[in-house]
C-alpha cells in the first residue's frame, strides 16, 4: 500500500509541475511587478478558456497531494 501512495504522489507531483509551467504568466517583465502590477492585481480577473481550466486542475492536483502526502505519512 505504501508503495502505491508513493508512485500515486510521483504521478501527482510530476502533473502538477507540468500544469504549472504550462499556464501563462500575468506580468511582462519584473518591473511590471513593482511599478503596475497593483493595476492587473484589482482589475478584471475573470479567465476563460484553457487557463480557467489550468487553474482548476492546479487545485485540483494539489489538492490531491496533500490527500496522498497524508495518507502516505499514515502508512510510515
Amino acid at each position: 500500500m505504501y508503495d502505491l501512495f508513493l508512485t500515486l504522489i510521483l504521478i501527482v507531483s510530476i502533473l502538477q509541475i507540468i500544469v504549472i509551467a504550462m499556464q501563462p504568466t500575468k506580468t511582462q517583465n519584473a518591473s511590471n511587478a513593482f511599478l503596475g502590477g497593483a493595476t492587473q492585481l484589482f482589475g478584471k480577473t475573470k479567465v476563460r478558456g484553457f487557463e480557467a481550466f489550468l487553474q482548476k486542475l492546479t487545485i485540483v492536483l494539489g489538492v490531491i497531494f496533500f490527500a496522498l502526502a497524508i495518507a502516505l505519512a499514515f502508512f510510515v
